[in-house]
């Protein structure tokens, strides 16, 4: 099995991951832990992941070998799995790139906002893009970005260079349940939009009709789109009409179009 690290900060070690697990959950973004392992502390790491609704993974030892080797895992690297391995005991952390918020604080900061949106991913999973959808969110003036805890991009070395430094100023949470955190957006008092409509009572022509803010808008997955859970808690579904015949606009392309269209609406 092949461990993408995306020169990720690693934490190995049985007891340091289970004593930042203990303590501070949030800076774990997953855990890998070998096949096999079944030491009391290694049931409590897999139980407090559980707890915390953070994904760990079984693992063969090369590959947590591979992955704490002095510089990561190289593609065709065909070295001993061993050598020069950092010792982890079996089980290795990767800790989050990037702090997160809870919702609440987003949500209290989008009425002061310049452009008093909230851009939630469902599962974008390329880091480029999350990272330029937050560099053009912030530049603009959002609110801050809601991500689902799993099936989203890691915000890692990708996802900054693309951001070009917005992730260190841009409010993010990080939530269990997209839906679930939509629903609160509602009950705030914030329309939801998602992108990608088609033909429908419910889609609306992005170019003909302004957004009614404050909004949440909704951008979908780079291949499936937006699930079907998510797409029933959207009020409107926002269409960009194309002057030429064109299979789509990825996902950061649609979602500077709509924030640059509502932010263009809002100059006096």
């Amino acid at each position: 099995m092949h461990i993408q690290s995306e020169e990720a900060p690693l934490l190995p070690g049985l007891k340091p991951v289970l004593e930042l697990l203990s303590s501070d959950p949030q800076r774990v973004d997953c855990v890998f832990c070998k096949k096999g392992l079944r030491s009391p502390e290694a049931r409590e790491v897999q139980d407090l992941c559980r707890k915390n609704d953070i994904r760990f993974t079984l693992v063969e030892q090369a590959a947590l070998d591979r992955l704490c080797r002095p510089g990561g895992p190289r593609r065709g690297d065909t070295r001993e799995a061993g050598r020069d391995a950092v010792a982890h005991q079996g089980v290795v952390a990767r800790l989050a790139a990037t702090s997160f918020c809870e919702l609440e604080h987003i949500f209290a900061a989008v009425e002061q906002a310049p452009l008093p949106i909230i851009l939630a991913l469902d599962q974008v999973q390329d880091p480029g893009n999350v990272g330029t959808l937050c560099r053009t969110l912030y530049a603009l003036g959002g609110a801050g970005i809601i991500l689902p805890r799993h099936n989203s991009a890691y915000l890692g070395p990708a996802a900054r260079r693309s951001a070009a430094g917005a992730l260190e100023h841009l409010p993010v949470a990080r939530v269990t349940n997209l839906g679930h955190a939509l629903d609160s957006a509602e009950e705030a008092g914030l329309m939801i939009y998602g992108a990608g409509g088609q033909n429908g009572p419910a889609s609306v022509d992005a170019f003909a009709e302004p957004m009614r803010l404050p909004a949440v808008l909704v951008l979908g997955n780079e291949e499936k789109g937006l699930r079907p859970g998510i797409v029933k808690r959207c009020a409107h579904m926002l269409r960009i009409p194309l002057a030429r015949s064109f299979d789509s606009l990825n996902v950061a392309q649609a979602g500077a179009i709509l924030l640059g269209l509502t932010a263009a609406r809002l100059k006096p």
